[in-house]
């Protein structure tokens, strides 16, 4: 790195050019998580379940993970391609499922829109998720290296956050038009602003200057020579425990509005949902500038599973989803698991590229960052899975209030992910070690 990088003379545009465009990517990204606010609108237009619909979410996230696994090193070569090439795949997938939302309207139950729509939503809008996700992350961690969690946090707070911000607008598009075209209207008109949003902030974002990438034809380690630079038991370790705390977090948040319902709090379900995304938020800003302090990141994992673990284990003994309604108490533990858990979901995916940092360096970083997040690919596919197989297999339904609601069968989510933490926290303690090295350059 050139003396004046050294001296921090290149930090003074590091807001410019890294946080603002950072936030600017994962702000429009994030609201793949708006998914609930219009998937039943979806299925209503087009004729088809919900349940058949829901499966363009899933595939989203999983293409997220494997995109970001294997365009890696993509970014690692040249954050410019891979943040245009999130530009253009997630506003293109945008667009193009507000197309075939339009034309289902028009051809109801018909497959092609179908699979439109899973290719749309669900597979190109997922290669721009996967490398709009990874592309600050590497350019935050050089331009703050003495604060790297507080930067990476910051960016992935704006993923997080992104829910909270757009899904009052996408509601408030959707009641626009009376006859139901507001479903596709709303793509087409946030995917134009997502467009300009993700092209600035393509256009600012740019590596500090003196950050010395290998020559083309430079030797540079692979993914896995950086692997084994450590015992292969510390990154199984992280990637393992990375997937519990998503594939919980997922299981509790795809039940997270019928169980509000369940203890009573049925006309308050929107305030909390907005309360939850701020702790998912907040969660990834506080745990990642906290782990800074922290002479371990790893800590930081382990305070997120035994908070979990608690939590879960008091609405389990105290039967706190089935039993809640009419007990503040038991309302208050249950709203402080969901509060938890999203806080801890947030806090997972934002210490992950810095605890992955310290032990194995920044050369990589991008790369191994992206093999990681595959973990989060096959959670989505898993987390909800989980919950609702689980929900659908025991208990009973009951209606409450118009609503059909299984307070035993979310109540019985919490054994499965119970038992997912304890393992967690397992691996946190015996595989991911802490090693010479830690908080590497």
């Amino acid at each position: 790195m050139s003396e004046q990088a050294k001296t921090g003379g290149w930090r003074e545009n590091k807001w410019f050019r890294a946080a603002i465009p950072a936030l600017l990517l994962h702000c429009s990204i994030g609201t793949v998580y708006c998914w609930s606010v219009f998937s039943q609108e979806i299925a209503d237009y087009i004729g088809f379940s919900k349940a058949s619909v829901e499966w363009a979410f899933s595939f989203a996230i999983f293409f997220l993970g494997m995109s970001a696994a294997f365009l890696g090193n993509v970014v690692e070569r040249d954050i410019h391609k891979s943040s245009l090439i999130a530009t253009v795949c997630f506003t293109a997938g945008m667009l193009l499922t507000g197309f075939f939302i339009y034309y289902g309207g028009s051809h109801q139950g018909s497959v092609a829109v179908l699979i439109g729509i899973y290719l749309s939503y669900g597979f190109i809008m997922g290669v721009g998720l996967g490398t709009g996700y990874l592309s600050p992350v590497k350019t935050l961690m050089l331009w703050f290296q003495d604060r790297k969690g507080l930067a990476t946090g910051l960016a992935v707070a704006g993923f997080g956050a992104a829910k909270a911000i757009a899904s009052p607008i996408m509601t408030s598009l959707l009641k626009t038009w009376e006859d139901g075209s507001g479903i596709y209207k709303m793509f087409w008109i946030l995917g134009l602003v997502y467009l300009v949003m993700m092209f600035v902030g393509h256009l600012l974002l740019k590596k500090p200057e003196g950050w010395h990438e290998p020559a083309a034809g430079e030797k540079k380690p692979g993914i896995m020579e950086v692997i084994r630079s450590k015992p292969v038991s510390n990154y199984i370790g992280i990637w393992v425990m990375f997937y519990i705390n998503i594939t919980c977090g997922l299981a509790l948040i795809s039940q997270e509005k019928a169980i509000v319902k369940c203890i009573g709090l049925a006309a308050f379900v929107g305030v909390i949902s907005s309360i939850s995304a701020i702790f998912n938020a907040g969660g990834r800003l506080g745990f990642s500038a906290w782990a800074d302090l922290l002479k371990d990141r790893n800590t930081i994992y382990k305070l997120i599973f035994i908070l979990s673990i608690a939590f879960t284990g008091l609405v389990m003994i105290t039967g706190g989803i089935k039993n809640g309604e009419g007990n503040v108490l038991l309302i208050a533990l249950v709203l402080c698991l969901i509060f938890v858990v999203n806080a801890g979901y947030g806090g997972g995916f934002s210490n992950v590229p810095t605890l992955l940092s310290d032990h194995y360096g920044m050369g990589s970083i991008s790369a191994i960052h992206g093999l990681t997040l595959s973990a989060w690919a096959f959670a989505g596919l898993s987390g909800n899975q989980l919950a609702t197989y689980i929900v659908n297999h025991s208990g009973e339904w009951i209606d409450h209030d118009g609503t059909l609601v299984n307070p035993v069968g979310y109540q019985n989510v919490l054994y499965a992910t119970g038992a997912l933490y304890v393992a967690a926290l397992v691996i946190c303690f015996v595989l991911v070690r802490p090693t010479a090295g830690n908080k590497a350059k």
